[in-house]
C-alpha cells in the first residue's frame, strides 16, 4: 500500500492547551467585568470552602464559582431558586472545556426576590416546628438579670436601660454585637449561645431573660435577623427570649422563633419587668386588705374563744354530775356478797336437781332399749332367718366352686397359655416355634409348638358282606 502523502496547509497548527488558553484569554479580555442576573440552581458549598452552582434563566444556564475567600464575605447564603445578581468575570476551565463566571459579589435581584426568599425560608422553618406555639416559654415575672444582645453604641441600649430604670431597676448584662453587615448574624448567634452556656452560680450570672434588639432600618439592613442560623439559635435558647428588632411594622424571622415579639426595644423593656411603683401600690393595697381581713378574723376568733371558754367552764360541772348519777344507779343495782352467795347456792341446787332427773331418765331409756334388743335376739324368728341365710350362702359357694376352671381341669382338660400368659382359644392363634404353657389339674408344663398336627383320618366303615349264604 502506498504511504499517505502529507497535504500542505496554510492554517496554523495549535495544541489543545494552546486553544484552551486562547479561549480563556479571549473570554477574560472580552468579559473582564460583568453583572449577570439569573436564578440559583443547586448551590454546593464544598468542603474546601468554595461555592459551586449554576445560574440560569428561561433559555440558558452558566456555571458559577465563588472562591473560599469570597464566600465568607457574601452578604447572604445562596439557596436553590433564589433570584440574584452576581458580579465577576467570565473565564473558562480548560480541564473540561467549559466557561464559567468567577464571582466576587452577590446581591438579590430586587426587593421582590428578597421577600420571596424570606417567605420560602419562613415556610421551611415553620414546617420544622421552630415557630410552634407550644415551644414558647413564659417570661419570668421579676427577672434578676437581663441579657441584652445589641450594639453597644446605638440608641437602643440606652432606651432599654432607661426604661428598665424607670420601671424596675435590675442588673443588665450587655453582649455587644454588630446589628448590620456581614458578621452581624454570626455575632448574634454567638451571643445567644454564649448566654445559654453560662453556668448557674458562675462568676458571670446567667440571665433570666434575653432581649435581642436593634433599631429600624431597610429590609437589607435587617437581613442578619432573617438569617437561618440566628432563627435556629433563638428557637433553641433555653433562656426565654424577646425579639425587639426594627420598628413596629418591621417583621423578621427571629420574631417568629422568639418567645415574645416586642414592636420596639422600649416595648421589650416594658415586657421584661413590671412597674415598681405599681407593684408597691398593689403591695400596699394588699397589705390594707390583709390587715382588714386579719382584724375581722381576729374578732371572729375572739368571739369563738369566748364561747369555748364558757363551754369549758360549764363542761366539768355537767360531766361530773352525769358521772355521779350513773355511779348512784350502778350502786343501787349492786348486791352484797352474802346475797350473791345465796343466789349462787340456789342456782347450784337447781342445777343438781335437773342433772339427777336427767340421768335417771337417760338410764331408764337405755334400759328399755337394751331389753328390747335382747328379746329380739332370743326370738325364734331371728334364729330361723340366720339359718336360712347360712344354707343359701353354702349353696352359692358350692355352685361357685363347681364353676371354677380347676374343676374342669380335674376332668382331664388342660388350659393353654401363650408367652404373654394369655389363654389360647384356637390352634390358628399358635405360630410354629411359639412358647406355650399347659396348665393341668396338678400343675403346669412348658411346651413349644412344632407345627399343626394332622387331623386323624376317619376309619372307613366295615364293608358289609352282601353275599347271602346258603341256608343249606
Amino acid at each position: 500500500m502506498p504511504e499517505p502523502v502529507a497535504v500542505a496547509s496554510n492554517l496554523p497548527e495549535f495544541t489543545v492547551s494552546e486553544i484552551s488558553q486562547a479561549v480563556k484569554r479571549t473570554l477574560e479580555t472580552s468579559f473582564e467585568r460583568v453583572r449577570v442576573r439569573g436564578e440559583v440552581s443547586k448551590p454546593n458549598y464544598h468542603g474546601s470552602g468554595h461555592l459551586y452552582f449554576s445560574l440560569k434563566d428561561e433559555g440558558a444556564a452558566i456555571d458559577a464559582v465563588c472562591w473560599r475567600g469570597v464566600v465568607g464575605r457574601l452578604k447572604l447564603k445562596l439557596e436553590h431558586g433564589m433570584e440574584v445578581i452576581v458580579s465577576g468575570r467570565v473565564s473558562s476551565y480548560p480541564g473540561s472545556s467549559k466557561y464559567q463566571i468567577v464571582i466576587d459579589s452577590v446581591e438579590l435581584a430586587g426587593e421582590g426576590a428578597l421577600l420571596k426568599m424570606l417567605e420560602d425560608r419562613r415556610k421551611r422553618l415553620a414546617a420544622e416546628g421552630l415557630f410552634d406555639a407550644d415551644r414558647k416559654k413564659p417570661l419570668p415575672y421579676l427577672p434578676e438579670v437581663i441579657g441584652v444582645i445589641t450594639s453597644p453604641t446605638g440608641a437602643v441600649i440606652r432606651d432599654i436601660l432607661h426604661r428598665l430604670a424607670d420601671r424596675f431597676p435590675c442588673r443588665v448584662i450587655l453582649w455587644p454585637v454588630k446589628v448590620q453587615g456581614d458578621d452581624a448574624a454570626a455575632q448574634v448567634v454567638t451571643a445567644i449561645r454564649g448566654f445559654n452556656a453560662l453556668p448557674e452560680g458562675g462568676r458571670v450570672p446567667r440571665p433570666d431573660l434575653l432581649i435581642v434588639a436593634r433599631g429600624g432600618g431597610s429590609l437589607e439592613d435587617l437581613m442578619p435577623f432573617n438569617d437561618e442560623e440566628v432563627v435556629r439559635a433563638a428557637a433553641a435558647s433555653a433562656i426565654p427570649l424577646i425579639s425587639a428588632v426594627g420598628h413596629e411594622t418591621d417583621t423578621t424571622l427571629i420574631d417568629f422563633a422568639a418567645d415574645r415579639r416586642a414592636p420596639t426595644p422600649t416595648a421589650a423593656a416594658e415586657m421584661a419587668v413590671p412597674v415598681r411603683a405599681e407593684l408597691l401600690d398593689d403591695l400596699r393595697d394588699h397589705g390594707h386588705r390583709l390587715v382588714r381581713s386579719l382584724t375581722r378574723l381576729a374578732e371572729e376568733m375572739t368571739q369563738r374563744l369566748d364561747s369555748w371558754i364558757e363551754r369549758l367552764l360549764n363542761a366539768p360541772r355537767a360531766y361530773f354530775t352525769g358521772r355521779r348519777d350513773r355511779l348512784a344507779r350502778l350502786a343501787a343495782a349492786l348486791s352484797t356478797p352474802r346475797q350473791q352467795l345465796a343466789q349462787a347456792a340456789l342456782k347450784l341446787d337447781h342445777a343438781i336437781a335437773n342433772l339427777g332427773q336427767g340421768l335417771t331418765a337417760l338410764r331408764t331409756r337405755k334400759q328399755h332399749l337394751f331389753e328390747r334388743a335382747a328379746a329380739l335376739l332370743r326370738s325364734e324368728t331371728i334364729v330361723a332367718r340366720l339359718e336360712r341365710g347360712r344354707m343359701q350362702l353354702e349353696s352359692l359357694a358350692a355352685l361357685l366352686d363347681s364353676y371354677a376352671y380347676e374343676r374342669v381341669l380335674a376332668r382331664g382338660f388342660a388350659l393353654v397359655r401363650d408367652a404373654a400368659d394369655h389363654p389360647v382359644a384356637s390352634a390358628a392363634a399358635v405360630a410354629p416355634g411359639a412358647g406355650l404353657t399347659i396348665q393341668f389339674a396338678d400343675g403346669a408344663v412348658a411346651a413349644t409348638a412344632t407345627g399343626r398336627a394332622d387331623k386323624a383320618k376317619p376309619r372307613p366303615p366295615k364293608r358289609r358282606d352282601t353275599k347271602q349264604g346258603s341256608l343249606l
